[in-house]
């Protein structure tokens, strides 16, 4: 990573939008801007907490360790969101990684500095309790289907869940670039096994593929799939 000081335009994140106003220098001195490459890595599985990361641009994965030289993909992070949040609490180590899938923008906020704001601004520290509680529930969720639901349904769903997050870009395509090897990562099987499922979506015109994008073109199909049974 390398400090970049344009950046954060104080209102992308929630960090800064819901901090009150007088907090707002306190933000100015201490947050750091930082960009990362393609493939860099935010932080790494095992590292001390240093801080929390809100993305200003780009794309990441956060992913860990599973298995021998297995990796499962935890979520994808775009624009405005958080990474790093997994490493607050008692062990105050990442038990997960984060890596850029494109050039990306983060915005740093020292750990203890991060935890003064939370006793200091009542509105964003009722939104983080939101969100840890979302983050709960999809993971509650992701683990059901990885037990329960069959592969093609694990992927039926999950690109309607990243076709949600991500929108589409001006050719209709999922707004993130995914490889196959992330995708099967992201499902929890194999790259040959998301390789076949797909082939199979797309000759089911449930979606369109073109390189490394991603078109959903039969939503109900996919739902009907994603249907734990």
């Amino acid at each position: 990573m390398k400090k970049d000081k344009p950046g954060c335009d104080n209102a992308t994140c929630m960090f800064c939008r819901l901090c009150v106003p007088e907090w707002k220098p306190a933000i100015q001195a201490h947050k750091q801007t930082y960009a990362v490459k393609k493939g860099g890595l935010l932080f790494k599985e095992g590292d001390p907490v240093q801080g929390i990361f809100f993305l200003y641009s780009g794309s990441v994965k956060v992913h860990k360790h599973w298995g021998e030289e297995k990796e499962l993909i935890v979520r994808f992070a775009r624009k405005g969101d958080i990474v790093g949040h997994r490493g607050v609490g008692n062990t105050q180590f990442y038990p997960v990684s984060a890596t850029a899938l494109e050039p990306v923008e983060v915005c740093f906020i020292p750990l203890g500095f991060f935890q003064a704001t939370l006793k200091v601004n009542h509105d964003f520290l009722y939104a983080m309790m939101l969100f840890y509680a979302t983050e709960l529930q999809e993971s509650e969720q992701k683990m059901r289907n990885l037990v329960n639901m069959p592969v093609k349904g694990r992927i039926a769903y999950a690109l309607l869940l990243l076709s949600e997050k991500f929108g589409q870009d001006e050719e209709g395509n999922i707004d993130l670039i995914l490889s196959r090897q992330d995708l099967a990562s992201y499902t929890g099987t194999t790259y040959e096994t998301a390789f076949r499922t797909m082939s199979d979506l797309i000759q089911e015109q449930a979606i369109a593929v073109s390189g490394k994008s991603i078109a959903v073109t039969d939503t109900a199909k996919l739902q009907a799939y994603s249907q734990l049974q």
